[in-house]
C-alpha cells in the first residue's frame, strides 16, 4: 500500500449502502478536490477487504490486498492524519460466514467459518476471524474522543420540515424489562492499576478442583487505566427470559434490544439464550437431531429455518412453536423476519429510538403496530430507555419544532470501555473463580462463576479519560450550554471515574459549570430541557456515547445519518466520520430490487466539511479552507431546497442528490471572492451543471424502476456498482 505520508485527505472504502453512495460521490469530491491540489485517496475497512487481508496465504498475488485497517491504525496516531470515515460493516457471525460465502462464490480460496474447532488449524483459522468479527474497526482508528452534533442547518431543517412522531398515551403497554440482579450492572467491579501493579496481567479460571486455566495470558494495564471486570450469569438470564415471556400482556409484542455486532463476544450468547428459551419445548423435544444439524440458537431463527429445510417434522413443530409463543415484534412483517431471526437484524441503539419514536409502537407479524415489551437484559444503560419511555407516557411526544438539541462528548479514545467485543470477554466453560492478576501478582478482581456464564473486563487509560474532560469542558465554554457527565456514583467503573473527573474540573475552576448524574436521572432532566427548547451536552462513556448519539438524534432529527461527528486524534489529527448505517441492508435491498437509493449522504457532506476545513488550517491550504466554506453552502442548499433523497422508487434519490451537491457547490466556489483561481475554474462548471439540469435529471430517473446488478453484496464489481451508480452521461462529461 502505498505511503500515506503525502496524503491530504483518507476516504475510506466500506459496505452496503454507504458504500453504493460513494460510487457516486467520490469522484465528484475528487474532481472538486483536484482543482485545489488536495489529495483524496481510499482506503478499505469494508468487511470484504478485512477478510481478504487476514488470509494472503489462501490467495493469489491479484485477489491480495494489503491491511489497510492496520496501515490506518498507525495513520490516526501522526498529528497530520485526515480520515473521513463512512459507516462499516461490525459482523454478526451470519454476516461473516455469508460474506465469507461470497468471496468463496468469487473464486476466493478461503476457509469456511469453523464454528466448533476441534483442530490447531481450525482453532487458527477462527481466531482470525475472530479478529474481524463485531466492532473490529472503530476500536482501531479512533484514537481521540468524540465530539457528535447535529450542525446547525440541519437542526433548523428539522425544526421547519418535521419529521412524523408516532402518539404516546399514558395507558401505553410498553415497556423496558431488565433482570432483577445477577448482571453486569450488578456484579460489576472496578479499580485503578497502581504504578506497583502496571505491567501485564492475566486472566484465569480456577477450577472446583483447584485447577488453573488461563483464559487471557497477557493483558497490559498501564498505571492509572481503570480496570472493570463483570459477569452476567446464564441461570439468571434464563430465568428472567422465562418470567418475561409467561408475563407477556395480551396485545404486547415480545422484543429482545442488543447490540450483537459491537459487543460480538457477549451479545450474540444472550441473543442465543433468548431464542433457545422462547423456542424452550422445541430445542428440548428436537435437540440431538438440531445438534446434528449444526443449529446454534446464537445465529437466530433464520439460520434454524435454514439448517431444518428439509425435514417437514421440524418444519412444522418450529411453526407451531413459534404459533404457540407470544407475537414478536418483527424486522420485516412481509417476510416473516422476526426479533430473533438473526442477531444483527435489531441494533439497541437504532431499534429502541425507532419505537420510542414511533409512540412505543413495534410492528407484529400481523402487519400492525403495537405495544412492546423491550426486553434489554443488563442494567448498565437500559434505564436512559426505562425513563424515556416513562418520560413520553407522561408528556407526549417530543414537538421536533420546538425542540432544544443534545450533544455529546464521548469517551472512547485507546479502545476505552471496549467490552463485550474485545479478547477479555469469555463464554465460561465450567465453574470456578475468574481472576485477574496484576503484574506484581496483585488480584484485581475476582468472581465466582457458573459454566456458560459471561464474563468480561474492560478499560479506560488515564491520558483518554484526562482529554475526555478537556474536551467536555472546551464544548461547554464554546456553547454556554447545559452539561452533564452521565455517571452512576452507584456503579463501580463509573465511581472510578468521577473520583478523576472531580479533580480536572476543581482544576480548571469549572466544577460549577457541570452536573454529575447517574443515567435514569440525567435521561429525565435532559428530556426536560430540550422540550422547553433549550440545548445540553450529554458527557458519557463509549457505549453510552453510541445509545445516545442515535436515540436524540433520532427524536430530534428523526435519523442519525445527519450529525456531524469529530473524532479529535490524541496527537492532533482529525477523524470525521458520517452518521450511522444501520438501515443500510434495506437500501441495498430496494437498489437491487428496483434501482432506487434512498441513502442520505448528507453525513458525507457534513464530514468533508470539516475534512477540509481541518486540513486548511493543520496544513495551512488556504484553497482546502474555500472548498470547505463552499460545501457547507453547498449543504445548507441541499436542506433549503429540499434536494434530499426521497424514499419511494420513481422519486429523486441519492444520486440526484448528488447533482444537485455538486451544483451548489460548484456555484458557491464561483460566486466567492477568496480565490480568484477557483472562481474562474468553477464558473463554467457550475454553469454547465445548471444548463444541463434537465438532462441530467431525465437520465437519473430513467435508470429506477427496474433491477440494479452490482455484481456482490459485500463485494460489489466495481465497474457494474459505476454504472448503476453513474447512469448520466451528461453528468459524467462534466465533472469526469
Amino acid at each position: 500500500m502505498a505511503n500515506l505520508s503525502n496524503t491530504d485527505i483518507v476516504y475510506t472504502t466500506v459496505d452496503e449502502a454507504p458504500e453504493l453512495a460513494s460510487a457516486s460521490l467520490l469522484p465528484i469530491v475528487r474532481f472538486f478536490s483536484d482543482a485545489a491540489g488536495i489529495s483524496v485517496e481510499t482506503r478499505d475497512i469494508s468487511l470484504a477487504g478485512r477478510i481478504i487481508a487476514t488470509f494472503p496465504d489462501r490467495l493469489t498475488d491479484a485477489q491480495r490486498q494489503s491491511d489497510d485497517l492496520a496501515a490506518l491504525g498507525e495513520w490516526v496516531k501522526k498529528p497530520e492524519a485526515n480520515v473521513i470515515k463512512l459507516p462499516n460493516i461490525s459482523a454478526s457471525v451470519p454476516q461473516l460466514v455469508a460474506a465469507v460465502t461470497e468471496l468463496q462464490q468469487k473464486g476466493y480460496a478461503l476457509p469456511d467459518y469453523p464454528e466448533e474447532p476441534t483442530t490447531d488449524e481450525e482453532r487458527e483459522i477462527r481466531a482470525r476471524y475472530d479478529g474481524i468479527k463485531g466492532s473490529a474497526v472503530n476500536p482501531v482508528l479512533r484514537e481521540g474522543n468524540s465530539d457528535r452534533r447535529a450542525a446547525k442547518a440541519v437542526k433548523n431543517y428539522a425544526k421547519a420540515n418535521p419529521h412524523r412522531m408516532g402518539t404516546w398515551s399514558s395507558d401505553s403497554k410498553t415497556h423496558v424489562a431488565s433482570m432483577p440482579g445477577n448482571d453486569f450492572y450488578a456484579n460489576e467491579r472496578s479499580v485503578t492499576v497502581t504504578d506497583a501493579q502496571a505491567g501485564p496481567s492475566k486472566i484465569v479460571l480456577i477450577g472446583a478442583d483447584g485447577g488453573e486455566t488461563i483464559l487471557k495470558d497477557s493483558v497490559a494495564l498501564d498505571a492509572g487505566t481503570v480496570v472493570d471486570a463483570t459477569f452476567l450469569s446464564a441461570a439468571a438470564l434464563r430465568s428472567f427470559l422465562r418470567d418475561e415471556i409467561a408475563s407477556m400482556e395480551p396485545g404486547v409484542l415480545f422484543s429482545l434490544h442488543m447490540k450483537a455486532t459491537m459487543m460480538k463476544v457477549s451479545d450474540p450468547i444472550i441473543f442465543g439464550h433468548a431464542v433457545s428459551v422462547y423456542l424452550e419445548d422445541f430445542f428440548a423435544k428436537h435437540g440431538a437431531a438440531l445438534d446434528a444439524l449444526g443449529v446454534n440458537p446464537n445465529s437466530g431463527i433464520g439460520d434454524i429455518q435454514a439448517r431444518i429445510a428439509g425435514n417437514p417434522e421440524l418444519v412444522a413443530d418450529l411453526s407451531a412453536a413459534l404459533a404457540a409463543r407470544p407475537p414478536m415484534y418483527m424486522v420485516n412483517s412481509d417476510k416473516g423476519i422476526t426479533n430473533l431471526h438473526v442477531p444483527s437484524d435489531v441494533i439497541i441503539d437504532a431499534s429502541m429510538p425507532a419505537v420510542i419514536r414511533a409512540g412505543g409502537k413495534g410492528w407484529g407479524p400481523d402487519g400492525n403496530e403495537a405495544d412492546t415489551k423491550c426486553v434489554i437484559p443488563d442494567n448498565c444503560y437500559a434505564p436512559v430507555y426505562d425513563e424515556t419511555i416513562k418520560y413520553f407516557k407522561q408528556t407526549g411526544a417530543l414537538d421536533v419544532t420546538k425542540s432544544g438539541t443534545v450533544q455529546n462528548v464521548g469517551l472512547m479514545a485507546q479502545k476505552a470501555e471496549e467490552y463485550g467485543s474485545h479478547p477479555t470477554t469469555f463464554e465460561i466453560p465450567a465453574d470456578g473463580t475468574v481472576r485477574m492478576i496484576a503484574a506484581n501478582g496483585d488480584i484485581l478482581h475476582e468472581h465466582a462463576v457458573a459454566a456458560g456464564d459471561i464474563w468480561r473486563s474492560s478499560t479506560a487509560k488515564k491520558a483518554p479519560i484526562e482529554d475526555w474532560v478537556k474536551l467536555a469542558i472546551d464544548r461547554q465554554a464554546a456553547t454556554g450550554m447545559q452539561a452533564i457527565f452521565w455517571l452512576d456514583e452507584n456503579r463501580a467503573h463509573d465511581a472510578q471515574l468521577i473520583s478523576m473527573v472531580k479533580p480536572i474540573l476543581d482544576a480548571a475552576g469549572v466544577a460549577d459549570k457541570f452536573q454529575i448524574m447517574a443515567p435514569r436521572e440525567a435521561t429525565r432532566l435532559t428530556l426536560e430541557t430540550i422540550r422547553k427548547g433549550e440545548d445540553s451536552i450529554a458527557i458519557t462513556g463509549n457505549v453510552l456515547r453510541d445509545y445516545l448519539t442515535d436515540l436524540f438524534p433520532i427524536l430530534e432529527l428523526g435519523t442519525s445519518a445527519k450529525m456531524l461527528s469529530i473524532v479529535k486524534l490524541m496527537q492532533g489529527g482529525g477523524l470525521f466520520e458520517t452518521g450511522a448505517g444501520g438501515s443500510a441492508p434495506k437500501h441495498v435491498q430496494q437498489l437491487v430490487q428496483e434501482n432506487h437509493l434512498r441513502w442520505d449522504s448528507l453525513g458525507e457532506f457534513c464530514a468533508l466539511g470539516e475534512s477540509l476545513s481541518f486540513l486548511a488550517d493543520a496544513k495551512g491550504n488556504a484553497k482546502a479552507g474555500v472548498l470547505g466554506r463552499a460545501v457547507d453552502q453547498a449543504t445548507q442548499g441541499i436542506l433549503d431546497h429540499d434536494r434530499s433523497p426521497s424514499r419511494k422508487v420513481g422519486e429523486p434519490d441519492n444520486r440526484d442528490s448528488h447533482y444537485w451537491f455538486a451544483r451548489y457547490w460548484a456555484e458557491a466556489l464561483a460566486a466567492q471572492s477568496q480565490d480568484a483561481e477557483l472562481a474562474a475554474t468553477f464558473a463554467p462548471v457550475a454553469k454547465a451543471l445548471a444548463d444541463a439540469e434537465a438532462a441530467i435529471i431525465a437520465e437519473l430517473a430513467a435508470v429506477q424502476g427496474k433491477p440494479a446488478d452490482i455484481g456482490g453484496y459485500y463485494k460489489a464489481d466495481p465497474a457494474k456498482l459505476t454504472a448503476v451508480m453513474r447512469p448520466s452521461a451528461t453528468l459524467n462529461g462534466i465533472i469526469g
